[in-house]
């Protein structure tokens, strides 16, 4: 009997260890997100006004990021009528306004990975305290021995 209430304590400390680190996750994720958002927000870009959607957003989240970034790629294949930086030639001026406008998508592309990999941290968090929640209930729960089977039975 004294195993079986280690073990059950063993459980518990497991599960409020996963729970623990489940808020750490969450605070983590939570951090990310608005230190991303805000530091998008400083840079004062607001989307095109020829975007599918979001026109004249301030980007400060994943989804104005990404139409954004997308629009950039719009204009810099209409200055090089269709052709990416590694299509011009070397010595084509437009090469230039190619390159720029593929540092400027890849940056916010960036932004918009680091948003998703603060939601997978949130989720994380979140899985983890519901399991160690599960654990820490499994913990105490007492086990069944012989002796209390037999009274169930008398």
């Amino acid at each position: 009997m004294a195993t079986a209430t280690a073990n059950g304590s063993k459980v518990r400390l497991i599960g409020l260890i996963a729970m623990i680190l489940g808020a750490v996750f969450i605070v983590a994720g939570i951090t990310t997100w608005g230190m991303v958002s805000s530091k998008l927000a400083a840079e004062r870009i607001t989307v095109s006004g020829d975007a599918p959607a979001f026109a004249g957003a301030t980007v400060s989240d994943p989804f104005t990021a990404f139409v954004q970034a997308d629009i950039i790629n719009q204009h810099a294949l209409a200055a090089t009528d269709g052709k990416t930086y590694a299509e011009l030639d070397k010595e084509d001026p437009l090469r230039a306004t190619a390159m720029n406008g593929s540092f400027l998508r890849a940056s916010l592309f960036t932004s918009v990975i680091a948003f998703g990999v603060a939601l997978f941290a949130i989720g994380v968090g979140a899985l983890s305290i519901l399991l160690g929640w599960g654990l820490r209930m499994a913990g105490s729960v007492e086990p069944a021995t012989a002796n209390s089977a037999e009274r169930a039975v008398s």
